[in-house]
């Protein structure tokens, strides 16, 4: 039977759902939330050739662009489709790059409930092929490009690696190593692999398939003229090393993921977004006009982040927000000043943030608690991320566990939300004297509220005239030693702050038209002719397929362009990560 067959070539155990899942995309149709582009398909071939045809005749530059997708993500692929159609819409030639089942390990694989799941991806590239066909991308496979040298060097390094040397494995500047572990470290979600019983077996794994994917990569550009890659996250494995390939063989990098604003998405020009946030010039925001008008829109928008109502990725859609329920249940002392420190999830933290202060998150958290023991004025609460046990990948390195096994008994003066509990984070922080941060992106909202915030790590709200930025152990101590504070921001800060809040959450996150939420983690499309995908049919559209195709920012004009409706209410729940 070719579920037999499947399972034959799956060398590490996966869960029976999947298989119902892709035989039905493959041989039932395709899934209810994906896009069916077939009735569309004439329309839009028509429409791709007369573009075309007027190229050639004013003997334009077509530009190639690859949407390295790599592997089948059921919440991306719509997108990516979307992408596909409104580039070629806008004269470029269009290709995907699939794992067609070389790669031994990659970003889809994740370790759950103790079980491996390492399976090759295959499969993916038949289900591509089958949602894209309409679309008339050529589309290409990694194994197009893998020789058997390829296999048995990438197998050979693999093996041979010194573990311990990884990260400084750069083959001709290449962060081969740093992504390899990256990978690994996504798949167990862990932050350190320190007590993993098959954490070198993972990681060789893991290294493998980098090397297998920066030769495809390769090989794929010594045959084709690529002008421009454009594929999601920008980190991990494969899409972290196919970056570093591209920007070393001077292609054009955009990188993307989903926004936490409903139907919005963050693009960024040559590394992901993770990344790019932190060194964006304060120049693109720091003059915008915050009208009553905008004043007012971000402010609504900064309240409906309490529950998420606006947004499709949220961890605490309910929370409890009663301020004296919240002072007895934690103990709260409202006759003493407290502090509020936010984590991160553990391994997410470890992956996205360029740490330069601590060495890790766990390292800060640590240290932090050793110092306050030792500051009794002073209550610290450590808000643990609700994500930790709420996001699609769970911690499987918990903070409140690595706090209690340094710490079995904790001072008196410091207190533990866990992830699970729906005590409202935003009222814990307005009973705190000020907050600190190590990469949580609720540092944005925090300093619209006045609340001073020190920035132990690497998030997007540091060195933009808005927190505390120590750049050194030494200062870090140096601003805890400074608590209390006397004062709140002042409403000079505090109007910057909002600016770079707009400016955030209403220009960099750009919303498209088509994509159509739904009760799940992936979401649909609802596009009735191929001329809501033209030029100037929508303006979050056009500001990609420019930033794409032009290079130019991607920021999207929300002061000076009419917003589309609102739904008011959350359509549901993502987490890209």
């Amino acid at each position: 039977m070719l579920k037999d067959k499947i399972k034959s070539l799956l060398p590490i155990g996966v869960a029976d759902n999947i298989y119902k899942v892709k035989l039905l995309l493959l041989y039932g149709g395709v899934a209810e939330n994906i896009y069916n582009w077939k009735p569309l398909q004439t329309e839009l071939a028509k429409a791709v050739a007369a573009i075309r045809a007027t190229i050639q005749k004013s003997e334009g530059k077509q530009l190639h662009v690859v949407l390295a997708m790599s592997v089948y993500w059921e919440q991306f692929i719509n997108m990516y489709a979307v992408l596909a159609a409104a580039l070629q819409l806008r004269g470029a030639k269009v290709s995907l790059l699939i794992d067609d089942g070389v790669l031994p390990a990659s970003e889809k694989n994740l370790f759950v409930n103790g079980q491996h799941h390492l399976n090759k991806r295959w499969f993916d590239y038949l289900i591509i092929q089958k949602i894209f066909k309409p679309l008339d991308v050529t589309i290409f496979r990694y194994s197009d490009f893998i020789t058997t040298a390829d296999r048995q060097a990438s197998k050979q390094l693999a093996t041979t690696i010194n573990i311990a040397e990884l990260k400084q494995y750069t083959p001709a500047g290449l962060a081969i190593g740093e992504h390899a572990l990256a990978g690994a470290l996504r798949y167990f979600a862990k932050g350190t692999l320190d007590n993993e019983p098959d954490a070198d077996f993972v990681l060789r794994r893991y290294i493998e398939a980098a090397e297998l994917t920066k030769r495809a990569t390769e090989h794929l550009l010594a045959e084709q003229k690529i002008d421009i890659a454009c594929f999601h996250h920008g980190i991990y494995v494969p899409q972290g090393i196919i970056g570093e390939v591209f920007r070393k063989n001077n292609v054009r990098v955009v990188n993307w993921n989903v926004a936490y604003r409903e139907k919005c998405f963050i693009f960024s020009h040559t590394e992901t977004y993770h990344h790019s946030l932190m060194s964006e010039p304060v120049e693109t925001w720091e003059n915008l006009e915050l009208t009553p008008a905008l004043d007012e829109k971000i402010s609504t928008y900064l309240a409906s982040r309490h529950r998420g109502s606006k947004d499709w990725i949220s961890f605490n859609r309910a929370p409890q927000e009663d301020i004296d329920k919240i002072r007895q249940q934690h103990q709260i002392d409202p006759a003493k000043p407290a502090i509020a420190l936010l984590t991160n999830v553990v391994w997410d933290a470890q992956l996205h943030y360029r740490t330069n202060v601590f060495p890790n998150m766990i390292d800060w958290v640590l240290k932090t608690i050793t110092y306050f023991s030792k500051r009794p004025d002073l209550q610290l609460i450590i808000r643990i991320h609700p994500a930790e046990c709420k996001g699609t990948i769970p911690s499987r390195q918990p903070m409140a566990a690595e706090i209690a096994r340094a710490f079995p008994v904790l001072p008196k003066n410091i207190i533990v939300i866990r992830p699970e509990d729906s005590t409202s984070t935003y009222v814990v922080t307005s009973l705190c004297n000020a907050a600190i941060i190590f990469g949580t992106k609720t540092g944005v909202e925090l300093v619209t509220t006045g609340l001073p915030t020190i920035v132990a790590g690497e998030a997007w709200i540091k060195n933009k005239g808005l927190t505390i930025d120590p750049a050194s152990e030494a200062d870090y101590y140096a601003a805890l030693d400074t608590l209390p504070l006397t004062k709140l921001l002042d409403d000079a800060t505090i109007q910057r702050a909002k600016r770079y809040a707009y400016h955030f959450f209403y220009r960099r996150m750009i919303p498209v038209q088509a994509i159509q939420p739904r009760q799940s983690i992936a979401f649909g499309l609802n596009i009735k002719h191929v001329s809501e995908l033209l030029p100037k049919a929508d303006p979050g559209l056009d500001v990609i397929c420019r930033g794409i195709l032009d290079g130019e920012p991607f920021i999207y004009s929300d002061e000076r362009i009419a917003p589309p409706a609102e739904s008011g209410k959350p359509s549901g729940w993502l987490d890209m990560r």
